[in-house]
């Protein structure tokens, strides 16, 4: 009679937990402050014994313990934690994921066995673990919750805005049904595990259906201070996981447009009311997520003049949304929203969004959004500012005239407010602005006008020269020598100043846009403005860009700070690589964060063209540099390389590789460039001329350029995947580049996109005939520190009797050892790999 009565009372509570609905809170608010408190219920404790979870590629066993669900939210169980003896399995489905993975935890395929897990769900997770459950005694059940409740309600936080998003559908409805008239209504599946495991300590697992990458794991982790969240895999099962366009936080929603009023009140505040319109697609949706600074408080949401409900959530610590300096917020709608529905809502908000840099310089950048929005969707933008008029106010798209008087006091001397007014030419996918106290330059880039705003002085921050002591000389006179005086000379630099550079930078951002333009295509904006940008970081805008201090400096005040000439270099390509961004990255964006690589390499990989063409020998300090800190390691004597290949995007970053975005997306990313570019180059003109050229200038009739034109025609205000990009490139693939006698790229896809390699080459056998007037060179490329299949087309040179290089032709050569047979002209002597390092390889 036991077991019956508990599997009668079971049954109850399942069916309560299925279609029931009890007491559902009536407003957003005590809605979301239940799903986020939600604690242990102490009547549904039990005892559990091989239970299991499964989701494609994971498996989760229970296999003996206690296992406690929390109390119903709308007559459904969304969380249950357990105690005891658990297992997990996880198999990522390639090799980047799997060598992603041992990176963290030392192994390929995650096996752990864990003491304790809090889960959350929104779907069948407790139904299905019923069949293993057995009831604990009455005192075990209170001991238990007692012990874990506070637990339990901590970790309730982290799936709170999620789980809003799909219980919203049980608000009343205005007039219309009651409360959990939704209740037996189903939800693309989630599952978010907190394990606790015996090697590896506390990590996350996180299951969501309806993201592009479902399935993803990782743990929080302190190092020299700092939180970082480290991903140890992400992917989609039982399918590629590069390339993959994950969903964004609105889902089934776009922005058409954006109409911004903002007061800027330096140094740190800034109001702005900004209306938004926005389409609904397949529709069904009862709220919508926005990402808007954390800086930044909403006061309200309206749509048609009526307010509607909303949760600002703080970002969670350690995520990247914390990073980011972002909030998520969740608007939720009367109503479910129907497809093909247009909305227009308004948000006003206020707060210190502003940083003061230094004396009248201001910026926004790191601290996050600065206006609501989801994705990087392109959309129009018509921004109002309003100013004090001793500030200079530069933003994205073009300037408006306002009519005489609406421009606002111009007087300094009388405080008062300036207007203007911003557009955008054509949808764009973010929009900023910058205020400062600057000086103006321009110069002309054919029809584009280009100006630089400079201010007089730099960051608090800003690195400052070093003074230098002179002893005093000791100078003859008609009467002898003349002692020297015992003060020393004490020679200080003069403070860098922006502002008497700006002319400089302007002349130089004109001059990158006239190459660009012949290589990439008509520059896509009307105008670009340049302004200065507090620290070592820039960021580009379509038609603005925020440059970092260092650029604005002269080659005198670069000598002043006695930078390393290689960095000083690389600091002076800044404003060329944030001007090559007008292309890659604003007119063409990129699909996900494994994409995003693409941005960064090309425009870096642009900045370094023009620099070849000026100083090669510099060009190649610069590429040398980079394939040394590719071949470095961090104090636990891991490989840089071994962070990951350039598709893992933000993931790069972790506390084994604080800097491995930067360094894999830009310098990894800017040699796949220029592997991409030099062999189909060579392979294109052996036909014509054998002769290498020690540098040969670029040239926009190169196949190179010629792909990237037909990109930014195919995809100008699009965005593109890392496939779509290959697949373009494939279509100027010269024929000795033809692997298996396919026109296909995608072993540079794999071996050198996805992967991690710096394969060391030799050669060997090396034999050279002549037979019949042709001369024959065989011989054997060996590929050491490289995976089995790693191909790469490696350029074969020969020397003649007078020294100079002949180019023989490509090999594609395919894992460790490849024999190849290529003819040559008469007379050469001595064989050579890639003579022009073209190909990112480890030092013999």
């Amino acid at each position: 009679m036991i077991g019956l009565a508990w599997w009668l009372l079971a049954a109850t509570s399942w069916a309560l937990g299925a279609g029931a609905t009890p007491d559902c809170p009536q407003t957003t608010s005590a809605l979301y402050a239940r799903i986020r408190s939600v604690g242990l219920d102490p009547q549904r404790v039990y005892r559990v014994r091989d239970a299991a979870i499964d989701r494609p590629n994971l498996h989760l066993d229970f296999d003996d313990g206690t296992l406690a669900f929390t109390e119903d939210i709308c007559g459904r169980i969304t969380g249950a934690l357990f105690e005891g003896e658990g297992e997990i399995r996880l198999r990522p489905p390639n090799r980047a994921e799997r060598g992603s993975l041992a990176l963290f935890t030392g192994m390929a395929i995650l096996e752990e066995q864990f003491t304790s897990g809090y889960l959350r769900f929104n779907d069948d997770t407790a139904t299905v673990l019923q069949r293993y459950l057995s009831p604990a005694p009455a005192s075990e059940g209170a001991e238990f919750t007692k012990e874990w409740g506070d637990t339990s309600r901590r970790l309730a936080e982290f799936d709170a805005l999620q789980l809003l998003l799909n219980f919203s559908h049980f608000l009343p409805t205005p007039g219309g049904s009651e409360a959990g008239s939704e209740s037996d209504r189903k939800f693309p599946s989630l599952l978010h595990a907190h394990l606790v495991g015996k090697r590896l300590g506390s990590f996350e697992v996180f299951w969501d259906a309806a993201s592009g990458e479902p399935l993803w794991a990782g743990q929080p982790r302190v190092k020299d201070d700092l939180l970082f969240f480290d991903i140890w895999t992400s992917f989609a099962p039982n399918g590629p996981g590069v390339g993959t366009a994950a969903r964004t936080l609105a889902g089934d929603a776009s922005i058409a447009s954006f109409r911004i009023q903002a007061t800027v009140q330096p140094p740190t505040k800034l109001r702005a009311s900004t209306e938004e319109k926005i389409r609904i697609r397949s529709g069904g949706e009862r709220a919508l997520l926005f990402e808007l600074s954390r800086f930044l408080k909403i006061d309200a949401v309206e749509a048609a003049g009526r307010p509607l409900d909303f949760i600002q959530n703080p970002a969670i610590e350690g995520t990247e949304l914390r990073r980011k300096g972002n909030d998520l917020v969740a608007v939720v709608f009367p109503a479910p929203l129907l497809p093909g529905q247009d909305l227009k809502l308004r948000f006003t908000y206020a707060g210190e969004v502003l940083s003061e840099a230094g004396t009248g310089l201001l910026y926004v950048g790191e601290r996050g959004t600065w206006y609501p929005n989801f994705g990087l969707s392109p959309a129009q933008f018509d921004m109002e500012f309003h100013y004090p008029a001793n500030w200079t106010l530069v933003a994205t798209g073009d300037q408006i005239s306002l009519p005489p008087g609406e421009d606002g006091e111009t007087n300094e001397e009388a405080g008062g407010e300036k207007v203007s007014r911003w557009t955008s030419e054509r949808p764009i996918p973010v929009a900023g602005f910058n205020l400062g106290k600057y000086v103006r330059a321009e110069a002309k880039a054919g029809s584009i006008l280009v100006e630089a705003y400079g201010t007089k002085g730099v960051e608090k921050s800003f690195p400052k020269a070093k003074s230098e002591v002179i002893e005093r000389p000791t100078f003859p006179t008609v009467f002898g020598p003349r002692s020297k005086s015992t003060e020393p000379i004490v020679m200080t630099p003069p403070s860098p100043s922006p502002a008497r550079d700006v002319q400089a930078v302007a002349d130089r951002a004109a001059k990158a846009i006239a190459a660009f333009s012949q290589w990439f295509g008509p520059y896509p904006y009307g105008s670009l403005a340049l302004t200065q940008m507090p620290g070592d970081l820039s960021q580009g805008w379509p038609g603005l860009v925020f440059l970092s201090s260092l650029a604005f400096l002269s080659p005198q005040e670069q000598t002043d700070l006695r930078l390393d000439p290689v960095a000083r270099e690389i600091d002076s390509q800044i404003l060329v690589h944030e001007t090559a961004h007008q292309w890659w990255g604003d007119l063409v964006q990129w699909k996900s964060y494994r994409d995003q690589w693409m941005a960064e390499g090309l425009a870096n990989y642009a900045s370094l063209l023009l620099l070849e063409q000026q100083n090669p020998a510099q060009f190649r300090q610069v590429l040398e540099k980079y394939r040394r800190d590719l071949l470095s390691k961090n104090e636990e004597g891991e490989w840089l390389r071994d962070a990951g290949p350039v598709t893992l995007g933000q993931r790069l970053d972790s506390s084994h590789f604080p800097e491995g975005y930067e360094a894999i997306s830009y310098e990894r990313g800017t040699w796949l460039f220029h592997m991409l570019r030099s062999m189909l180059r060579d392979s294109e003109t052996v036909s014509h001329s054998r002769k290498a050229r020690a540098n040969p200038p670029a040239s926009a009739d190169e196949p190179f350029f010629r792909a990237l034109r037909k990109i930014r025609e195919r995809y100008a205000g699009k965005s593109i995947t890392t496939q779509e990009l290959v697949q373009v490139f494939e279509e100027e693939l010269p024929r000795p580049l033809w692997y298996e006698n396919r026109r296909k790229l995608d072993w540079f896809l794999e071996g050198w996109i996805e992967g991690t390699a710096i394969p060391e080459l030799a050669a060997r056998d090396i034999h050279i005939t002549e037979k019949a007037g042709v001369t024959t060179v065989t011989g054997v490329i060996v590929q050491r520190d490289a995976p089995d299949d790693l191909v790469t087309a490696v350029p074969v040179y020969a020397t003649t009797a007078s020294n100079a290089l002949v180019f023989l032709g490509e090999v594609l050569a395919d894992g460790a050892e490849t024999g190849f047979r290529l003819t040559a002209p008469s007379g050469v002597h001595k064989i050579e790999l890639d003579p022009k390092q073209t190909i990112l390889t480890a030092p013999k």
